[in-house]
């Protein structure tokens, strides 16, 4: 397709989650005029909203951690893991290029990473770390430098966020999860912040205390802005030009109007994935068909991938995604990711006759997978059923149902979902299980619980479930038997935080035709491109991790950087 150009610059980058606001990032620092085009009305995509963490092995955060990491042992790991299709060229690209990533994002832009001593999902395969130190969070980081540009940044996630508003650290969780020392002060003091946050207050719910994924889009943002690199919101792609073979610039919408830029170096597709939508989730992953109880913000619908589809490229794993068990309250756009709650002493998973089918402790991307399988099978695990009793429901969170708050103070479309008995048989009959079932499986569990033993399921013997247990909990952090009534159940639902199948790309990022040769001009990153994890999920931060690799590799590969 030939004709006149609106606009010229040498990259088109197509998103504004991490993966694509550091390409941009890193080309304008290598001298290249960079173009930021985003569909949404708000940018950071479904970065923002998560919890920030990335996945970098043998990073200088962890060596001054004391942890000396072993990089054929990390492929080794993902490699052991990562679907038999992924080539090791991709797996090898990431991992040998994460540390050197942080080590320049640190260098160039405000976000500040710390290596955790957070075991790898699958810590007890060849070349798995049960210390850790793979997992980085960030920083907190003072969104006022950010200007007006704070308030078209993405929200946290519900799941990532507390009331919705406020902006907490994983340290601040934890201290509210247990309510250690100075539990309560924290929080007031937080609070009051945010409150008296005059006269931003008045303008905008935004916190201007950035943790988490809004810290890192943030910190990110803030660098782009000083780069002078520009990014257009509300500017859906609509298609991609090919001249002779070649992808030479992008079709946007822009103020309803059509608008013709060429990328004279390339176009970096930096989207997401087609989380939201349903049409492409039934015919490409309908081992995972919801797209309402998606985590994923509302713009992932696939764009890119039909744009590189038309292109002439090719596909891979369309249908995996990061599996993961969801609560969702009526009338949010999105589900809430269910991760430390299942882990916790005084609860279990049942089906909907009232059997527990899995360790409820693993990790989320596993007891998704197994919660989607379960269902397509047997048809009743959707919803699942979290069990709890009332001392959980003293101490702890269930997903939004709060602790400490009276169940008639809870919000209406918490309590809509909420269910609530004198006895196991009693709540058997308002979640529709089998009472007889219902009561044989919590007799069985309290029995073995009692002692810290799972022998059915395993539940707190693996490292990473003993990290999310309670800690204070003895023998077994993640076990104890259920006793107090009343009793409680919430549906919890097979979802997923993104479809993570797409362009087929090499380890330079550069995507492939269906013959496997590179489409010259076009590149993917993030969950725009089929996952180097494959249907695998070896680490928290594992989904933006590589995305900002990737974007680090091809804008390095695009100007030709050498430093």
């Amino acid at each position: 397709m030939t004709g006149s150009w609106d606009k010229e610059v040498d990259i088109v980058v197509v998103g504004s989650g991490a993966g694509g606001m550091l390409s941009a990032l890193v080309a304008a620092k290598n001298h290249a005029d960079v173009l930021v085009v985003e569909k949404g009305s708000r940018w950071g995509g479904t970065s923002a909203t998560s919890g920030g963490g990335i996945w970098i092995p043998g990073s200088d955060q962890a060596r001054a951690a004391g942890f000396e990491d072993d990089l054929d042992e990390a492929f080794r790991y993902c490699r052991g893991l990562s679907a038999d299709n992924v080539p090791d060229e991709n797996i090898r690209a990431f991992v040998n290029n994460a540390a050197p990533m942080l080590r320049w994002m640190t260098a160039n832009t405000p976000v500040v990473y710390t290596a955790q001593p957070y075991p790898d999902y699958h810590a007890e395969n060849p070349g798995g770390s049960p210390t850790g130190f793979r997992t980085h969070l960030p920083e907190m980081i003072d969104g006022r430098a950010l200007g007006a540009d704070l308030k078209t940044q993405q929200f946290p996630s519900p799941a990532a966020s507390l009331f919705g508003y406020l902006n907490w650290t994983f340290a601040e969780t934890y201290q509210l999860l247990y309510r250690t020392k100075g539990w309560l002060t924290g929080l007031a003091f937080n609070m009051a912040k945010y409150w008296l946050d005059w006269p931003f207050r008045f303008t905008s719910r935004k916190d201007r205390r950035l943790t988490l994924g809004n810290a890192l889009t943030g910190g990110l943002r803030m660098a782009l802005n000083e780069a002078k690199v520009p990014l257009w919101l509300a500017t859906p792609m609509r298609e991609l030009v090919r001249e002779g073979g070649t992808v030479t610039g992008v079709i946007v919408e822009r103020n309803g109007t059509p608008m013709r830029i060429r990328a004279r170096k390339g176009v970096i597709l930096a989207a997401g994935g087609f989380d939201k939508n349903k049409a492409m989730r039934d015919q490409h992953a309908p081992l995972y068909p919801s797209a309402q109880r998606s985590g994923g913000v509302t713009t992932n619908t696939g764009d890119a991938l039909v744009a590189g589809q038309a292109a002439g490229a090719g596909t891979l794993n369309l249908q995996s995604a990061w599996a993961a068990p969801v609560f969702y309250v009526p009338g949010e756009d999105r589900g809430r990711l269910v991760t430390i709650e299942r882990a916790l002493p005084g609860c279990i998973m049942v089906n909907q006759r009232g059997e527990r089918y899995l360790n409820e402790a693993a990790s989320y991307h596993v007891v998704g997978q197994q919660m989607a399988r379960r269902e397509a099978v047997h048809g009743d695990a959707s919803p699942s059923w979290m069990i709890f009793d009332y001392r959980y429901r003293h101490q702890f969170p269930m997903g939004p149902l709060l602790p400490l708050l009276p169940d008639w103070l809870q919000a209406r479309a918490v309590k809509s979902i909420m269910k609530k008995a004198p006895t196991i048989a009693e709540l058997a009959g308002e979640i529709g299980a089998d009472p007889a079932m219902l009561a044989a499986t919590i007799e069985r569990f309290n029995q073995h619980a009692a002692v810290g033993e799972d022998p059915e399921f395993h539940r707190g013997e693996a490292a990473y479930d003993k990290m999310y247990g309670d800690y204070r909990h003895q023998p077994n952090p993640c076990l104890r038997p259920l006793t107090e009534a009343p009793f409680y159940a919430m549906p919890i639902y097979p979802g997923d935080i993104g479809t993570n199948g797409g362009l087929i790309t090499n380890g330079r990022a550069q995507v492939l035709s269906e013959v496997g040769k590179p489409i010259p001009g076009l590149y993917a990153i993030g969950n725009s491109a089929a996952s180097a994890m494959g249907e695998s999920y070896p680490g928290a931060g594992v989904t933006i991790g590589p995305a900002l690799t990737f974007g680090y590799i091809v804008a390095r590969d695009l100007t030709g950087a050498n430093g």
